[in-house]
């Protein structure tokens, strides 16, 4: 994996990440539940399968689990490591034209898509 690869999957680890902990502090409140985040991750790749969306959802369920019980002031190392490996395990549930678009997918708040510039 290239620098570029690297860097691109960490600040999206780190918004997934992010997203994860803002969402179990506002239970309730707006926070993305799995079902969610499964609705927003089909909207970026097209139709997921009933198969996907149950996987899926395990792996989104599991990642928030973990995330709560990181203390709060580690959540940012160790939760950067929990969302880069659901990020991993959803991907490989995904077909190769939806990983495309998974790949190309926007990370977070004010953040770009997982697009890189090619190098002139």
């Amino acid at each position: 994996m290239n620098i570029r690869k690297l860097f691109v999957s960490a600040v999206a680890v780190a918004a997934l990440s992010a997203s994860v902990v803002q969402a179990q502090e506002k239970k309730g409140r707006g926070a993305q539940t799995p079902e969610q985040q499964i609705e927003r991750l089909e909207g970026a790749v097209g139709s997921l399968s009933a198969d996907q969306k149950a996987k899926i959802k395990d792996v989104y369920t599991k990642a928030a689990e973990k995330m709560q019980a990181i203390p709060q002031d580690e959540r940012r190392e160790k939760g950067a490591e929990i969302m880069q490996n659901s990020r991993k395990e959803v991907r490989a549930l995904l077909t190769a034209d939806q990983q495309k678009k998974f790949d190309e997918m926007p990370t977070g708040r004010g953040q770009g898509g997982g697009k890189k510039k090619k190098d002139n």
